[in-house]
């Protein structure tokens, strides 16, 4: 018997034979996500509003529903796109071409700087105009009563200008 181990040599396992197959990572991206997108780069663009006013109750988390008035997404999983939906009004007075391209344009390089996919589409639809007197009604009927005041605002901001010159 011991002839017999001494014949078989233990053979050597080559690990290159092996073939281990890649890891693939998954990523969902909840529409929820996009809609919260879009809501922050509308809130930053002047003379827009959403449908009855659900931008500031969705910024500040009052919005029970998953879906955001006025804004659609939809995800094409095997081009890694998406295309996006909002429905917007405008305050008189506007140029609606230029304020399409603005809302395209900040939502296009948001979504792609924030998820990594490719907008294929950003369709803007222009529901209603309104005047400058509603846009303001309509944002400060949506604020909280202990939401502090523009003039509020505009004083802390001045004295952070003062203090630091050099980032305004």
């Amino acid at each position: 018997m011991p002839e017999h181990r001494s014949n078989m040599d233990i053979k050597k396992i080559d690990t290159k034979e092996f073939e281990i197959p890649e890891t693939v990572f998954v990523r969902d991206i909840e529409n929820r996500v996009f809609q919260g997108i879009v809501l922050q780069v509308l809130a930053s663009i002047d003379g827009i509003t959403l449908l009855e006013g659900n931008l500031i109750d969705s910024l500040l988390g009052r919005n029970p529903s998953d879906n955001v008035k006025g804004i659609s997404a939809e995800q094409d999983m095997h081009n890694h796109t998406i295309n996006i939906k909002v429905e917007v009004n405008i305050r008189y007075g506007l140029s609606i071409p230029e304020k399409a391209e603005e809302i395209q344009s900040r939502i296009s390089e948001e979504i792609t700087k924030l998820t990594g996919l490719h907008v294929a589409c950003v369709h803007v639809v222009f529901k209603n105009i309104i005047s400058e007197k509603e846009a303001a009604k309509k944002l400060m009927s949506n604020l909280p009563a202990d939401y502090p005041s523009v003039k509020a605002i505009d004083a802390v901001a001045e004295e952070y200008r003062e203090e630091y010159p050099e980032e305004f």
